[in-house]
């Protein structure tokens, strides 16, 4: 042995013989004025300029030293990586379905409700939920909680008008909160309520109740408003909210939801600084956001149409609206890709999505007879449960397995996809507006440098 050291010895890897290679789902788009190249990564969450060095460096890439400087700043933001992302979105859905960090409970006191909204995809009626109902939910969610060795209860109050029935409300909330103390976990809710029976008294009773959030819908300023949203039999809404939102001390959040159709999309920028001044006067939280309307069977039926905004045109709300969420790449759209978050309607039926939970014909089984422990065997329909659970990831589609968006669509609404057909990114074309409207609302933060953008937590809570 002479110690010498061979050349071949000395010679170290490229990043290429590392593994480290572009990611799959990299966005970009010029920085108008500018040199810079705005990329958004849609796995990690990210996005951040780059100047045309790095953009050089990752045109070479795969030619550098593995240690080359570079490499762990990219890495960090997600725009390289060592591994294979789709495998990581795939795994990551099959862990929402297995692997809870809390049970969600999405619970209908009642499916009626005050207001006659043309593009409200239910069938209102009904009474409400019966008190053996009640003890149903409360025995279906222990049998849940000790199923899933979950942490946590996750409630949201829906309907219909679930303010309508406002004693259920605090009675389940009351035994749901008193089960998540005995078991040792923890307890969360949030409500989707119109806002007009709010009183303090009602907003005081959901504070107890460790509400957390509401989503109120104002579907553009006054008469705007009121032509869409208006009460059942007729009368105007928009002025009480509006004092309800105003006059009332609202100790959660407020997600004030603009449903956007053609006849109010020009209302959203000065529905925004409505809510940002209401927001100010009142000392309240109030976040807006929009969202396009989209046509539903049960409006079709009630034969009450609005100017609906099809995707292609829906393409400029929908870039602001999702720029507003923006957050780390996910392996399932919504709870209805989850075997541990369920919708129950006033009758103790179980779905798999908002969407159809007034619609006994897409129910799996009921509060009072399914096992979580055994989910496909106690489910009165198994069909309606695996249905929605299979479209998850990986997707059960080619074209969106190998799309650059999956990471933020994960194959798009399963309720869609499963009765109507799949429903893409209204904007998926036209990747360099979401990465400027991106760029506009998040630049070169600290967030970023971190690996991860801020989310827009209250649009991401309302969207699930």
């Amino acid at each position: 042995m002479t110690g010498k050291v061979t050349a071949e010895e000395t010679k170290t890897r490229t990043a290429g013989d590392a593994g480290w290679h572009l990611s799959r789902y990299n966005l970009s788009a010029p920085v108008p004025g500018t040199r810079k190249v705005a990329i958004a990564n849609l796995y990690r969450g990210t996005c951040a300029e780059y100047a045309p060095i790095e953009g050089y460096l990752m045109s070479v890439l795969e030619e550098l030293d593995e240690n080359h400087p570079i490499i762990e700043r990219l890495a960090k933001r997600g725009v390289i990586c060592d591994f294979d992302e789709r495998a990581a979105l795939e795994c990551m859905g099959r862990m929402a379905c297995g692997m809870p960090h809390s049970i969600g409970l999405t619970i209908c006191p009642t499916m009626g409700c005050n207001f006659d909204c043309p593009y409200c995809f239910e069938d209102h009626g009904r009474g409400k939920m019966a008190p053996e109902v009640q003890d149903d939910v409360v025995a279906l969610a222990e049998r849940m909680l000790d199923a899933s060795r979950a942490k946590g209860i996750s409630v949201t109050w829906f309907g219909g008008e679930p303010l309508l029935a406002p004693d259920i409300v605090e009675s389940l909330s009351d035994r749901l909160m008193a089960l998540a103390d005995e078991k040792g976990v923890e307890y969360g809710a949030s409500i989707i309520t119109n806002g007009y029976l709010l009183t303090q008294e009602v907003v005081d009773m959901l504070d107890r109740c460790k509400v957390k959030s509401a989503q109120v819908t104002i579907d553009g300023l006054g008469a705007t408003h009121d032509a869409t949203r208006y009460l059942r039999g007729g009368g105007p809404t928009f002025e009480r909210i509006v004092s309800n939102l105003r006059d009332l001390k609202i100790p959660f959040r407020v997600n004030i939801r603009h449903n956007v159709h053609e006849g109010n999309k020009h209302e959203v920028d000065n529905l925004s600084a409505f809510i940002e001044k209401l927001a100010e006067e009142s000392g309240n939280n109030l976040v807006y956001y929009p969202a396009p309307v989209t046509g539903s069977d049960a409006a079709d039926a009630r034969g009450k149409e609005v100017g609906l905004l099809c995707d292609s045109d829906a393409s400029d709300i929908g870039v602001r609206q999702e720029a507003e969420r923006f957050s780390v790449g996910r392996g399932h759209y919504c709870g209805a890709h989850s075997m541990w978050s369920v919708g129950i309607d006033d009758y103790g039926n179980l779905q798999k999505c908002w969407e159809a939970v007034d619609k006994p014909q897409f129910s799996f089984g009921t509060a009072h007879d399914w096992d979580p422990k055994d989910p496909l065997a106690s489910a009165s329909k198994a069909d309606n449960l695996t249905m929605y659970l299979n479209t998850a990831s990986p997707v059960p589609d080619d074209e969106c397995t190998e799309c650059v968006w999956l990471p933020m669509c994960v194959g798009g609404c399963p309720h869609w996809r499963i009765t109507n057909k799949r429903r893409c990114i209204a904007f998926k074309d036209d990747p360099e507006a979401y990465v400027l409207a991106l760029h506009a609302r998040i630049g070169e933060d600290k967030a970023n440098e971190d690996g991860a953008s801020e989310n827009g937590e209250a649009a991401e809570e309302a969207a699930q």
